[in-house]
């Protein structure tokens, strides 16, 4: 009888820094090391989309005309533990809990905010292993962004997983928690934007 196959070591923060910058497009999910999807152009249509208008309002300090009171950005390498080093879409920390913007590689202060945008090559990544993970290390607010089903989810940290307390489609028009100043056009985030009216 043969002897049992032996488990492959857990990818580690080495093993991203040993791949060449210019290429590191990986995560490291549940210990494996996972090179994210080459963006599309609808993905990148709803990244600049989204991130554009939450950091508008939000993404400065407060003030009288916006809210304000958060660090936005995008692909930020999170590390949550050893083997768990996420490059989410978007992500957010309020400015009142991280009073300076995140320095180090990889971050290691938890967000309170995370925004993933779907491709076809890493729907179950997002929607099953980052879900579940995001909630063990307590993220306040999950988004899932689809492109393909042109759709917006909205996630609230709870016992004993999260909860789902806002789902858009595309004609809709809506205001999801925490960045409920901004109204979102469901179908401007996926670039279906219509002309404005000229005159005659």
């Amino acid at each position: 009888m043969g002897s049992p196959a032996r488990k492959s070591k857990p990818a580690t923060i080495e093993d991203l820094l040993a791949i060449p910058e210019e290429e590191r497009r990986h995560e490291i999910i549940d210990g494996e090391l996972v090179q994210k999807a080459q963006p599309s152009f609808t993905h990148a249509v709803s990244l600049v989309a989204l991130g554009g208008a939450i950091r508008e309002q939000y993404g400065r300090r407060r003030g009288p005309q916006r809210p304000g009171g958060w660090w936005i950005a995008t692909d930020a390498d999170i590390q949550f533990a050893d083997d768990q080093i996420y490059r989410p879409d978007l992500v957010g920390w309020r400015r009142d809990r991280v009073p300076e913007a995140p320095q180090e590689w990889p971050v290691r202060v938890r967000p309170d905010w995370v925004c993933e945008v779907l491709s076809p090559s890493n729907v179950s990544n997002d929607v099953v292993k980052k879900l579940r993970n995001y909630h063990r290390y307590e993220i306040p607010h999950y988004w899932i962004l689809d492109p393909m089903g042109k759709t917006l989810l909205v996630f609230r940290w709870a016992e004993p997983a999260f909860l789902a307390v806002r789902a858009a489609e595309r004609g809709e028009r809506v205001r999801a928690e925490p960045f409920e100043a901004v109204e979102l056009d469901i179908s401007e985030l996926f670039g279906e934007v219509e002309d404005e009216p000229t005159d005659a």
